[in-house]
């Protein structure tokens, strides 16, 4: 895989921000601001300015903020609500209140989603064995 040097100009500000995780991380900047654009390239196409700044900021995370994200779930009753009115609206449709009901909690749950993959992406990253499907059980 061929490697291409690329030279950026950073605030004071964002580089004492990476600087500080690199300090955390006992890696060089290169390698963080490297690992954080790797990281964020997949997620540029995601539409939601705040999602995708989200996920950016992922990068930043210690490992075990990284499992906890990576094991994310809708909690127990938003799954059922989803359930509930996905069987509704096959049955007899939904209602206008009930169909913007529907679309928030799809939307979380891709949100969700997304943030588990990015969780697991970095983890792999950073050398851990993700291959394991029942590491990503919630915990509790």
């Amino acid at each position: 895989m061929a490697v291409h040097p690329v030279t950026i100009n950073l605030s004071e500000s964002v580089y004492r921000q990476i600087k500080r995780a690199a300090d955390v991380v006992r890696r060089p900047v290169d390698e963080v601001v490297a690992e954080a654009v790797v990281a964020a390239a997949p997620i540029m196409d995601i539409s939601t300015s705040s999602l995708r700044m989200e996920l950016a900021q992922m990068a930043y995370l210690n490992d075990a903020a990284l499992w906890k994200a990576a094991r994310a779930t809708l909690s127990k009753e938003q799954r059922q609500q989803l359930e509930t009115l996905h069987d509704k609206q096959q049955r007899v449709g939904l209602t206008p209140g009930e169909q913007a009901q529907e679309e928030a909690l799809r939307k979380l749950y891709r949100e969700t989603l997304l943030v588990r993959a990015q969780a697991v992406a970095l983890l792999q990253q950073r050398g851990y064995d993700v291959s394991d499907p029942r590491a990503f059980q919630p915990l509790g």
